[in-house]
């Protein structure tokens, strides 16, 4: 109640919004890959940007929490919400690296499939981030983070699915190790996807 009476830093929202931004710019990025245009070393330049570019705004809100007396809400939990963003587009950064890597010139279709969830869920991540400014458990949240949560179990089928596949299909033994890692990457993606949700629930519901 008292740090609702306390004039605070809205700059922090600026952060947030910045960074998921970013995210989706990436998360954007990994499906440039399915197209058949796709310049595969630009494409992943530009992921790479991104997720530079959500570093700068990591270490920008940091250091603006180091020297911010009143905060819009708990200083942990800005802290572990931006670290758990970064996580989602360092992901989607090391998706992109394994494809130049293995020198992947196509996509197995549940990759582009995971990749377009992934996607999805980033941009609803985005519009939660946005609606956290009001600092309420609004329908418009709870929206939010109802799809997010719906699109992560709409991943975890698809990649058991894919890994199934894979094994079933694949004879080669290093291309089973290439795309089980892919994979995985875009698993772990969509999984931090619904751990920034998790957060954001904690903190509209202990603000209101």
């Amino acid at each position: 109640m008292f740090r609702r009476l306390l004039p605070r830093n809205d700059e922090f929202f600026d952060f947030f919004e910045r960074h998921a931004a970013m995210t989706v710019q990436g998360a954007e990025g990994l499906l440039g890959f399915a197209t058949s245009s796709c310049d595969p070393l630009a494409t992943f330049q530009h992921i790479k940007n991104c997720e530079q570019e959500g570093d700068i705004i990591v270490h920008q809100c940091m250091d603006t929490l180091h020297k911010t007396f009143i905060t819009p809400f708990e200083r942990g939990d800005i802290h572990y919400l931006i670290s758990t963003m970064d996580d989602v587009l360092d992901e989607i950064k090391d998706v992109g690296q394994l494809i130049i890597l293995y020198r992947l010139n196509s996509l197995q279709k549940e990759s582009v499939d995971l990749a377009n969830i992934l996607w999805q869920s980033t941009r609803e991540l985005e519009g939660a981030v946005k609606e956290l400014r009001k600092l309420k458990n609004t329908p418009a949240m709870q929206n939010y983070l109802y799809k997010i949560n719906h699109l992560e179990n709409e991943a975890d089928t698809i990649y058991i699915q894919a890994l199934k596949n894979l094994f079933d299909e694949e004879k080669d033994t290093l291309t089973i190790i290439k795309w089980k890692e892919i994979y995985e990457h875009l698993e772990k993606a969509t999984d931090a996807s619904e751990d920034v949700a998790n957060i954001l629930e904690g903190i509209v519901l202990e603000c209101e």
